[in-house]
C-alpha cells in the first residue's frame, strides 16, 4: 500500500470527525500537545496508540528494542512487525490511525546521560520501562534535569488480579503513578494483556487530563 492509498482521508476529513465530538478548546489543546513515551512495550505501545486516537498532535517515541515473538501476548504489535525496531513499527501503526500526527522517533537506549536531552521539550513524559531500576533512573533523571516536565510512571500491573486495583495517583508535584503499586513479574505471575492495558489506559488518560488542565488533586 502506497502513501496515496494510506491517505485516502484528508487532514480536514479526520479533523472534522474530531470536531464533531469535542469543543474547540479541547481540540486545540490536544492538537498542540506534546507527549514523550519512554519504552514501547506493553505499556508504551498502547499508551502511544491511545494518545494517537485521542488526537494528541505531537508524540515522541523512544525505545532501543525490536519486536520479538514474546511481545505478542501484551504489546500492540503483530506478526508482520516481528524483527522491526519498535519505534518504526509503532510509528507505522500510528500512521494507519492518523497519518497527519507529528510522530518523532529515537531508536536508542535511554540512560542518565541522554534522558534529559531526549525529553527536555516534552511537557509530559509517560515512563513505560520494564525494569524497576530503569524506571527509577528515568523518573529521577527527568525530575532533576527537566524542571518543566511532568512524569507519569507505571508500576504494578502484573498478573490477573482485579483491574479495579490499578489506579492513578499524584505522588509528587510533577510525578503521577499508575498501577496497583505492588504486583511484579518477579512474583512469578507473569504479564497479562488486560491488566497491562488497564495501566496503559490510566497513563494515557492521565496525560490527556493534564493536557486539558485537569490534574488530579
Amino acid at each position: 500500500m502506497d502513501d496515496a492509498e494510506e491517505e485516502k482521508l484528508t487532514r480536514e476529513e479526520i479533523a472534522a470527525a474530531v470536531d464533531s465530538r469535542f469543543p474547540e478548546n479541547v481540540r486545540n489543546r490536544l492538537r498542540e500537545a506534546t507527549v514523550g513515551i519512554a519504552g514501547l512495550g506493553g505499556l508504551g505501545s498502547h499508551i502511544a496508540i491511545m494518545l494517537a486516537r485521542s488526537f494528541v498532535g505531537h508524540l515522541l517515541l523512544v525505545d532501543f528494542d525490536r519486536v520479538d515473538v514474546s511481545n505478542l501476548n501484551r504489546q500492540a504489535y503483530g506478526i508482520s512487525h516481528l524483527g522491526m525496531e519498535k519505534t518504526k513499527a509503532l510509528s507505522q501503526i500510528i500512521k494507519g490511525i492518523n497519518p497527519y500526527l507529528d510522530v518523532k522517533i529515537h531508536t536508542v537506549r535511554v540512560d542518565r546521560e541522554n534522558a534529559g536531552p531526549l525529553f527536555e521539550e516534552c511537557p509530559i513524559v509517560c515512563e513505560a520501562f520494564d525494569r524497576p531500576e530503569e524506571k527509577a533512573m528515568l523518573v529521577n533523571t527527568l525530575l532533576e534535569k527537566c524542571p518543566d516536565t511532568v512524569v507519569i510512571s507505571g508500576s504494578g500491573m502484573a498478573g490477573y488480579g482485579s483491574g479495579n486495583e490499578i489506579r492513578a495517583k499524584k505522588v509528587m508535584r510533577r510525578l503521577y503513578l499508575c498501577g496497583d503499586g505492588k504486583t511484579d513479574i518477579a512474583d512469578g505471575i507473569g504479564l497479562m494483556a488486560p491488566r497491562v492495558n488497564i495501566c496503559a489506559g490510566q497513563q494515557a488518560n492521565m496525560a490527556v487530563r493534564l493536557i486539558l488542565g485537569e490534574p488530579m488533586p
